[in-house]
């Protein structure tokens, strides 16, 4: 009976030193994690370390980041928030610095995170559309990733 209480106790430990040093890795590398990666309060993707095609909106001391100005957009209109009045930057692919969105331009067909296709640019080339368009197309569903509207847009 002796020996069998001491097999209990030594299990019984191994198990708790087993579970504690599982969840304390796993606590100390989800801290690391949300400390060093920002992540689309839209979709929850994690946004890209070189924050090509990113945005943000910074509203009332809090700062709200995107992976896509398209989930900027409806995240705006699901939050009720006017992108106009709130200050709100996007990432350049030419210059590679964030800007306010009302003075970027935006190209509507390249590869983005969510295949929206909007990319935002500091200085115009031609085709380029402002921020009230991409607003305009992107809640009536103008975008590229509505198969039709690629179709049109790559003329394939």
């Amino acid at each position: 009976m002796r020996n069998f209480r001491f097999l209990f106790f030594i299990l019984n430990f191994l198990l708790l030193f087993f579970i504690t040093g599982c969840n304390t890795s796993e606590a100390s590398s989800s801290k690391e994690r949300d400390a060093n990666h920002k992540v689309c309060s839209k979709c929850n993707m994690e946004l890209p370390s070189s924050n090509i095609h990113t945005a943000k909106i910074l509203k009332d001391t809090n700062s709200y980041y995107f992976d896509d100005i398209g989930c900027l957009v409806l995240w705006a209109k699901d939050k009720n928030i006017d992108i106009d009045a709130a200050k709100t930057e996007v990432f350049t692919n030419d210059t590679h610095r964030y800007i306010e969105a009302s003075a970027a331009y935006f190209t509507i067909s390249e590869k983005t995170p969510m295949n929206y296709g909007f990319s935002a640019y500091e200085y115009k080339k031609e085709s380029f559309i402002k921020i009230d368009e991409v607003k305009l197309k992107m809640l009536r569903g103008e975008h590229m990733a509505n198969p039709k509207i690629r179709k049109q847009i790559l003329g394939q």
